[in-house]
């Protein structure tokens, strides 16, 4: 029975003119490179986030590095301003009350006026170091740089102010003096 049964599934499968083709076929070789040009892909954007991460860091690193020297520059610039009030006081101001052309009512006057300056320099230095050294005043290094260059234009104008008014003292000296000259001179008539 059993080999009836064999020969009539066979008769079957026979007589139905069908044509098998077998099993399909894949080229392996087409997939493998495919998979490998993904996972190098993979890699190289993995390393291209990598450097663009470290240069979001440097920049932030320069920027850092920027705004400390621009507040160096900036402690530099009115420490040699000062330097120049310092010696302007010492020496121009001297020179000017101890002229015999400055009348007494007036050495006062100037004095303060010098003095005033003078003042307003050291209470901008004593600002400057509190800044620089006090964890009291949250900022950043550009909000630091930014004050740090408004008091160095400060700084300037005094400086600007204080000779301004040296030369005006100077002239007003000179002025006196010709016209000593002038009203005292000999006629020769």
């Amino acid at each position: 029975m059993k080999t009836k049964l064999l020969i009539l599934v066979m008769v079957i499968a026979f007589s139905f003119k069908t044509s098998a083709q077998g099993m399909p076929v894949y080229d392996n070789t087409n997939f493998i490179s495919l998979a490998k040009s993904l996972i190098e892909s993979a890699k190289q954007t993995s390393q291209l986030l990598k450097t663009v991460q470290f240069l979001k860091t440097q920049k932030d690193n320069i920027e850092k590095v920027n705004n400390v020297i621009r507040q160096l520059n900036a402690i530099k610039e009115m420490a040699k301003n000062n330097q120049i009030l310092f010696n302007v006081v010492r020496d121009d101001l001297r020179d000017i009350l101890n002229s015999p052309y400055i009348k007494p009512e007036e050495v006062n006057r100037i004095s303060e006026s010098f003095n005033a300056i003078i003042e307003n320099s050291l209470d901008s230095m004593n600002f400057i170091d509190q800044i620089l050294s006090s964890d009291f005043l949250k900022m950043t290094d550009a909000e630091r740089a930014g004050i740090l260059k408004q008091k160095e234009v400060e700084s300037n104008e005094m400086v600007a102010e204080i000779t301004k008014k040296t030369e005006r003292y100077r002239d007003i000296i000179s002025f006196r003096k010709m016209q000593d000259k002038i009203n005292n001179r000999e006629s020769n008539y």
